[in-house]
């Protein structure tokens, strides 16, 4: 099926995109001189911002058609594409774990050579590379959008009762208190979705860990009861200080999920929420109106000590096999350009991956701003955990009554299992 080349059918491809990949892929052909590009784009809240993107790049470009892949299950959308040899021309992906599985399995093209990528921040940089490559020195995403993980506050609420914005643990739990004394919920938490305390897993694991503590891990290989670093013998303090805070949360936690935390904080049900910048559009998309602010975990007593986990929410790749590169690059070089970015960043409360970009102006990222700025940011430390490792899953038992020390021991048990598969001894 081809579509007419222009703006106006721009809602038609995107639905033709969402019902049937396999009728996307299948017209990625160069057609009467126009050459289709397959953009798997995996951000459901972005859809109408890349569509627009995608409008000027047409408009500037019109040898090239850009049709946006967005599928529900964007996660198995991209599995599915891979197992069947069918990567996209260009994609966006989640720069986590799982994506450096996939770089690693030389699924993306080198991007090492683009301009912009001596433009991104060296610690945005820093956090890509951390993941892995298909090769040394190759650069397989370029970072589009950085989200920061903090707690996010009722700006109204901390005036209405005289809280000062913490900048120490004992400021945060003197804060929450506080509230809990007036009748307030310090932190709405949604422990019904079990990934939602994985920010407050890596802002306290991140911050409170041993220098260089997965690097140190991996090199015990199996042997982590006997090793120098283990989750029993460095986390305890920062899963006690996990259980701490959501020991501040409502009743009903247990069967409130992310979008009800959503909901919730946005119509002043809580003074805080533990959830980072990509919360922000689905919370003010509930009430515009709701004045937010932010600030990172106060993980010890030392303000000079704290930093702000930041994640490469959007990377941009080039799938290594395209028949396409020459027109792929063109588009990656357009989604890069500073404007883009920024007016993205924007849209989405996120922040630009570009060491030239304007201070961001959103007040409910004010807080968070300084540290991202200074370069005072850290990567989520749950990206170097194996995806067959369930995380998520046993932060919920622990938060539903569990024992500090047992959730510890099965997070070294289940590391060495798989490190006994995976990893390499260097004593063999």
């Amino acid at each position: 099926m081809k579509l007419p080349h222009g703006p106006a059918t721009r809602a038609l491809r995107y639905v033709a995109g969402g019902a049937s990949l396999a009728l996307v892929l299948s017209g990625c052909t160069a057609q009467d001189d126009v050459v289709t590009l397959d953009f798997f784009q995996f951000k459901p809240e972005a859809v109408a911002n890349f569509a627009a993107i995608i409008d000027e790049f047409e408009a500037a470009n019109p040898g090239i058609r850009v049709v946006q892949n967005h599928v529900p299950d964007a996660d198995t959308a991209i599995r599915t594409l891979l197992v069947k040899d069918k990567t996209p021309d260009v994609l966006t992906l989640n720069t986590n774990g799982r994506y450096g599985e996939l770089a690693k399995a030389c699924v993306f093209a080198d991007l090492s050579d683009l301009p912009v990528v001596e433009q991104v921040r060296p610690a945005v940089r820093d956090i890509v590379e951390d993941l892995g490559s298909c090769d040394d020195g190759e650069v397989n995403a370029v970072p589009f959008s950085s989200n920061a993980s903090g707690i996010l506050y009722n700006r109204d609420l901390f005036a209405q009762y005289g809280v000062e914005v913490p900048t120490t643990w004992d400021e945060l739990l003197a804060a929450a208190r506080t509230f809990e004394a007036a009748g307030v919920t310090p932190f709405y938490t949604t422990v019904k979705d079990a990934w939602t305390m994985g920010p407050a897993f890596v802002n306290l694991g991140g911050a409170l860990q041993p220098e260089d503590f997965f690097d140190r891990l991996r090199a015990e290989g199996s042997d982590v009861a006997s090793g120098e670093v283990s989750f029993s013998k460095d986390y305890p303090e920062a899963m006690e200080k996990l259980t701490t805070l959501y020991g501040f949360g409502q009743d009903g936690a247990a069967g409130r999920d992310y979008n009800a935390g959503n909901a919730a904080f946005a119509a002043g049900e809580s003074a805080m929420y533990m959830q980072g910048s990509y919360a922000i559009p689905a919370i003010r998309a509930v009430n515009p109106d709701v004045n937010i602010g932010s600030f990172p975990y106060p993980a010890t007593n030392s303000p000079e000590e704290t930093v702000v986990v930041s994640g490469v929410d959007v990377g941009v790749s080039i799938g290594r096999d395209t028949e396409h590169p020459e027109e792929a690059r063109r588009f990656v070089e357009f989604l890069m350009s500073p404007e883009v970015v920024e007016r993205y960043a924007q849209e989405q409360s996120a922040f630009s991956p570009l060491a030239t970009a304007a201070d961001s102006t959103d007040p409910a990222l004010a807080g968070l701003a300084p540290y991202f700025e200074d370069n005072r940011i850290i990567g989520f430390i749950d990206h170097q955990l194996p995806a067959s490792l369930p995380l998520p899953q046993y932060l919920q038992e622990l938060v539903l009554g569990g024992r500090t020390e047992d959730f510890l021991a099965t997070m070294d048990r289940e590391w060495s299992k798989i490190a006994a598969r995976t990893i390499p001894n260097e004593k063999d």
